[in-house]
C-alpha cells in the first residue's frame, strides 16, 4: 500500500510503499477513501523536520530538558545516539480518515465488515485503529464531508471544557480550520463569537459564515 511519511532529521516528505497493516485485538482495518490534509498542524511537522538542531531544540525546551537529565543519568554517547535515532523515526502524516472496514478484530463488537467510518487513521490506503477512535458515519453524510469529523472534535472538545450557554460571547483567536469549526459549533449553541486573524482573508469567510471578525 502507499503511505505519506516524514523524516523528522530531514524534513523530506515521501509517498512509501509498504505493507497492509494486520488487524490487531480491539482494532478495525479501514480502506480509505478520504484522507484530510490539516494544512496547520502538518506543515508546523514539515517545517520542524526541516529546521536544523538548534532550531529544533528552540522550539522544543521540554525535549531539551529531556535530553539534559538523560546525558546525566546514562552518558553523553549513548544520549546522542538515541536522539539521532529517534530523528531517523519515520513519522506518519495524517490524522483524519474516512474509508470502509475491511476486518474487524477480536473484542470490536461495534462494527462489521462493509461500515463506512470515520476515523483518525493517517494518509495511508488502509489504516488500522483502535475502535475507540473510529465512528460511523451517517447515511446522509458524504465522504468529503465526513474528513472534517476529527476536525471538528478538537474543537467540540474546547466547547466541552468550556460548557457554553445560549447568549455568552465568546472571542475564537485564529480562524483556521479548526478555528472556523470552533466558531461555527459556537454559533449553533447559540453564542455570539468574535474571531481574530491575521490573514484578512480567513477574517472575511469567518464573517461569511456569521461571526464578527476583527
Amino acid at each position: 500500500m502507499k503511505q505519506i511519511i516524514q523524516s523528522f532529521k530531514t524534513g523530506k516528505t515521501v509517498l512509501e510503499e509498504l505493507p497492509v497493516p494486520k488487524v490487531k485485538r480491539g482494532t478495525v482495518l479501514i480502506q480509505t477513501t478520504r484522507s484530510l490534509v490539516s494544512l496547520g498542524t502538518e506543515r508546523m511537522l514539515v517545517e520542524f523536520g526541516k529546521a536544523n538542531l538548534i532550531s529544533k531544540a528552540r522550539q522544543q525546551p521540554e525535549k531539551v530538558k529531556q535530553v539534559l537529565d538523560k546525558i546525566k543519568t546514562e552518558g553523553l554517547l549513548p544520549t546522542i545516539e538515541t536522539v539521532f535515532n529517534k530523528l531517523e523515526q519515520p513519522l506518519p502524516l495524517g490524522y483524519c480518515n474516512v474509508g470502509r472496514v475491511i476486518a474487524v478484530g477480536e473484542g470490536v463488537f461495534d462494527f462489521n465488515v462493509g461500515d463506512r467510518v470515520a476515523s483518525n487513521g493517517n494518509h495511508a490506503e488502509f489504516v488500522c485503529v483502535p475502535q475507540n477512535l473510529v465512528a460511523h458515519i451517517p447515511i446522509d453524510v458524504s465522504d468529503d464531508e465526513a474528513c472534517f469529523t476529527v476536525v471538528g472534535s478538537i474543537g467540540l472538545q474546547g466547547l466541552r471544557l468550556l460548557n457554553p450557554t445560549m447568549g455568552e460571547t465568546f472571542v475564537v483567536v485564529g480562524l483556521g480550520l479548526i478555528g472556523l469549526l470552533t466558531a461555527q459549533l459556537l454559533l449553533a449553541n447559540g453564542c455570539n463569537v468574535i474571531g481574530v486573524d491575521l490573514d484578512d482573508s480567513k477574517l472575511s469567510l469567518a464573517s461569511e459564515m456569521g461571526d464578527n471578525s476583527i
